[in-house]
Parts: structure tokens; sequence; C-alpha cells
């Protein structure tokens, strides 16, 4: 620096001191390589850092570069991305709090698993006897149907109605039943899920389950 410029910036300093009201110099170098002072953030360093320093010459701070509003919505764009990968990695762990305390080990779990299979179960099973109380009914209408087997049309409608109400209710029975069984297969898939996070969760913990003559890694 020229002694012209070392003087320059002696007397903007000197100046700051003896200016009421002013209390910092800020200080950049543009894009042309020049030192420049201010007594306010300097324009021409906007794309740049820029030091506020004391009437002194101490650094108070630096001062970034100033974002561009295609810049500063990508940064919020970060920011919230950020905020909201916090929001699912607190979740899950809560999750896995949650399910931890649920299941502290795999007897719980499996018991679990039971029951929810059981509660299955017998709901196939009230369906499936309401099938046999229907091919019950099924045999008395086709011995009602005897009396008109040369000729099926003459019988009764309301005969040929119940006959077809029987079959279809055999069939929407049998459709739940085979709801149910892929129900189960589901429950059946959740659970085997759930039972690889849980070995997990049991190992991070140092107490994995031991259930004599089961490989606890099976």
């Amino acid at each position: 620096m020229g002694a012209g410029s070392v003087l320059a910036s002696l007397c903007m300093a000197v100046a700051a001191q003896n200016t009421p009201g002013t209390t910092s110099i800020y200080s950049c170098v543009d894009s042309q390589g020049r030192k420049l002072t201010s007594d306010r953030p300097i324009r021409e360093c906007i794309d740049r850092e820029q030091r506020e320093l004391s009437p002194s010459g101490t650094v108070r701070r630096v001062i970034g570069p100033t974002l561009t509003a295609q810049e500063r919505a990508a940064q919020e764009a970060q920011r919230r991305k950020e905020q909201e990968e916090q929001a699912r990695l607190a979740e899950e762990r809560r999750r896995e709090r949650v399910l931890l305390a649920r299941y502290p080990d795999k007897a719980a779990h499996d018991a679990e698993r039971a029951n929810t299979i059981a509660q299955v179960d017998e709901v196939a099973a009230t369906a499936a006897k309401r099938i046999v109380d229907l091919q019950a009914r099924r045999k008395t209408l086709d011995q009602e149907m005897e009396f008109y087997r040369k000729d099926p049309a003459k019988a009764p409608m309301t005969l040929r109605r119940q006959l077809a109400e029987n079959d279809e209710e055999v069939l929407e029975q049998k459709r739940f039943i085979a709801g149910q069984d892929q129900e189960k297969r589901r429950i059946h898939q959740r659970f085997d899920e759930e039972l690889a996070q849980l070995r997990r969760l049991w190992a991070s913990q140092g107490a994995v389950p031991h259930v004599p003559g089961i490989d606890p890694t099976r």
C-alpha cells in the first residue's frame, strides 16, 4: 500500500473516531483488487467477505458475502431439508423406544403375533361355520327342488331366489375367508419386519434375548 493510501486510511479512521454516531468501519477488497473502506457495508463487496472494524482498527466481526435471491432460496430449501431429516430421525427414535417398551424380548413379540393371528383365525372360523350352515340350508332347498327336477322353470320364484342367494352367500363367505388368509400373510410380514428391527435394537442394548434351543440370529 502506498503512502497516500496509508494516510487516507488513517485519516478515515480518525474521522470515524471524531464523527458523532460513527462506531464501525467496513473494509474489503473488491473484485478489482482495491481495498475499500466505508462507514457502512460496502456495496462493491456484496459478493465477498467484509470486515467490520472498530474505530481503533480492531476486527469486530467478519461479514460473509450477501446471497442472491436464488442462493437464499437454495439455502432455505437445504435448511428445511435438514430440519425434516432431523424430525424424521427423532420420530424414528421415538418409534424405536415405543417398540422396545412394547416388546422387551422375543417372547413378548411372539405372543403378540400369536394373539393377532388367533383373532383373524377366529373371524375366519365364524365364516367357515356360516358356510356349513348355508350348505345345510342348501340341502333343504335342493330337496324342495326335487319336485321340479323335470322342469326347474316351474319352481316357485321364491325357491329359485333362495337358491341363488344361498350360492352367492357361500361365495361371499369364501371370498371373506380368502381375504383373511391374505390378512394373515400381511400380519406375518409385518411381525417379521418388526422382529428384524427388534433384533437390531435388542443387540444395540446388549441384551439379545436367548431362547434355549433357538438360534437368536435366525
